[in-house]
């Protein structure tokens, strides 16, 4: 079953951040556990941007998108200073890393557009004051009009 997540330019950009990642860490030599270590987590990074943008692809609720952005840009984040990591830890093929950070500087534009293109109407108002729309305040009444979107057969 093809999801239609992972048809999106984003999914693909971080694809290819995994992609890049995965050739890189496997130069990585089997007997330095503290590098292994980096690997996994770096790996554990980008599959989790691949699932949270499928996760919010597949809700129209804007704080659940929200949340979802905003793990994704966690790990983003923590992949960028990964090469740090490998550095310090002396694995000498870390100069690759510049590609795995040109890639999440283009991931990051596209995950900017994909952002603001969540419809802010699409909210439940989140008692945690967290990921409201703008100008919702977690105290706000909300109407019950503002939740036919819940009802609607539409994609988006």
């Amino acid at each position: 079953m093809d999801r239609p997540s992972r048809n999106t330019p984003i999914f693909k950009k971080a694809e290819e951040i995994y992609k890049a990642l995965k050739t890189i860490t496997d130069l990585i030599p089997e007997d330095n556990e503290y590098l292994k270590d980096v690997k996994m987590n770096l790996l554990g990074d980008s599959m989790v941007m691949m699932a949270k943008i499928s996760g919010a692809e597949a809700v129209k609720l804007y704080d659940i998108k929200m949340e979802n952005a905003a793990i994704i840009r966690k790990a983003a984040r923590d992949i960028l200073v990964g090469g740090n990591t490998l550095e310090m830890f002396g694995f000498e093929d870390a100069k690759y890393y510049t590609i795995v950070r040109d890639l999440v500087e283009e991931f990051k534009i596209l995950f900017a557009e994909w952002v603001e293109g969540f419809n802010p109407k699409h909210f439940i108002v989140d008692g945690w004051g967290l990921f409201n729309p703008p100008g919702i305040s977690r105290d706000y009444i909300q109407r019950d009009d503002e939740l036919n979107f819940l009802y609607e057969d539409d994609d988006e």
